[in-house]
């Protein structure tokens, strides 16, 4: 894991994606983190980008019920190809959906983390400032 590498960012909702970015932005600024922030709203891209790029994400963050390709497949599809499972970056579902059954099903995707969405955009500053916070203290090979 690379901590100042890529934050990717796979959100398809136009709302949510505006808030995120925004969040992000202050947080970003408000703690000199010079991470890149990429955001992609088709989750069907996601492969290809991270294997055309062979950037070195830092976190990918994404949400799971979309509509070409859902976070759970992804999830799969990322860990089962050995050149991107190798980068060792977090994956971490930010949803609305927190019923056990995705939680359950998230962590048998050996994620790295579940956040359920918050309501207010003091929370979602909180929210991403924490996870920034943990990933960059947080020591990977």
């Amino acid at each position: 894991m690379k901590t100042n590498g890529d934050i990717i960012l796979i959100e398809d909702d136009a709302e949510d994606r505006e808030i995120l970015i925004e969040a992000f932005d202050q947080v970003m600024t408000e703690n000199n983190y010079d991470n890149r922030l990429i955001v992609i709203e088709d989750s069907s891209v996601v492969i290809n980008y991270l294997k055309s790029t062979k950037t070195e994400p830092f976190l990918l963050l994404s949400d799971i019920n979309m509509p070409k390709i859902d976070g759970f497949t992804l999830r799969d599809k990322i860990s089962m190809d050995p050149e991107l499972n190798q980068r060792c970056a977090p994956y971490l579902f930010l949803t609305t959906s927190d019923t056990v059954d995705y939680i359950s099903r998230a962590y048998q995707r050996s994620i790295q983390g579940y956040f359920a969405k918050p309501v207010t955009f003091s929370g979602y500053k909180k929210l991403i400032g924490d996870i920034l916070s943990y990933w960059k203290l947080n020591k990977t090979p």
